[in-house]
C-alpha cells in the first residue's frame, strides 16, 4: 500500500510540474505561427535555470540552434539533445525531464511550430527543485507511515 500511495502522489507531483509550461509553449507556438517575431514572444528578462523557479521559454531552429530564449544556464541558452527534437518533429510535442547540467533538472514541454518553409521548436521549462523537495518529503512521510504500520501490525499479531 505504501508503494501505491507513493507512486500515485509522486506521479501527480511530477506531471503537474508541467502545467504552466504546457500553456506557455502552446501560446508561444500560436504567436510564432501567427507571424510574431520570436523576440516579441519571449520575455526580455533572463531566467537563471539553475537558481530561479520562474518558467522560461527557448526557441530552437529546425537544426537545433537556439534562436532566442529567456532561460539561461551559465549565461546562455543550452542546446537540447538531438533526439528530443527528432521526437517532437514526428509527434508534435514532448514532455521531458531535462538535465542540462548535473545539478539542474528542468520540467520541459517542447512544441513544434510549423512556419512557411521551416519548423521551429518552442521549449517551455522550469526548475524542478521545489517539486524534488516535495518528493523527498513524501518519501519520508510514506517511509515513516510504513514503519508505523509494520510496528502496529507486529504488536497486534503478538497480542
Amino acid at each position: 500500500m505504501s508503494g501505491l500511495v507513493y507512486g500515485a502522489v509522486q506521479q501527480d507531483l511530477r506531471t503537474t510540474a508541467n502545467d504552466p509550461q504546457i500553456q506557455m509553449a502552446k501560446d508561444a507556438v500560436a504567436q510564432i505561427t501567427a507571424g510574431k517575431k520570436i523576440d516579441t514572444v519571449i520575455s526580455a528578462s533572463e531566467v537563471d535555470m539553475a537558481k530561479s523557479l520562474a518558467p522560461f521559454l527557448i526557441v530552437y531552429s529546425q537544426d537545433g540552434l537556439v534562436l532566442g530564449g529567456s532561460g539561461q544556464l551559465e549565461g546562455k541558452s543550452p542546446v537540447l539533445p538531438a533526439g528530443v527534437l527528432d521526437y517532437v518533429k514526428t509527434h508534435g510535442e514532448d514532455r521531458v525531464t531535462w538535465q542540462p547540467r548535473s545539478d539542474v533538472r528542468i520540467a520541459a514541454v517542447i512544441e513544434r511550430a510549423d512556419l512557411k518553409g521551416s519548423t521551429n521548436y518552442v521549449l517551455a521549462g522550469r526548475n524542478l527543485a521545489e517539486v524534488e523537495k516535495r518528493e523527498s518529503k513524501l518519501t519520508q512521510q510514506v517511509g515513516i507511515g510504513m514503519i508505523v504500520a509494520l510496528i502496529v501490525s507486529w504488536i497486534a499479531t503478538m497480542l
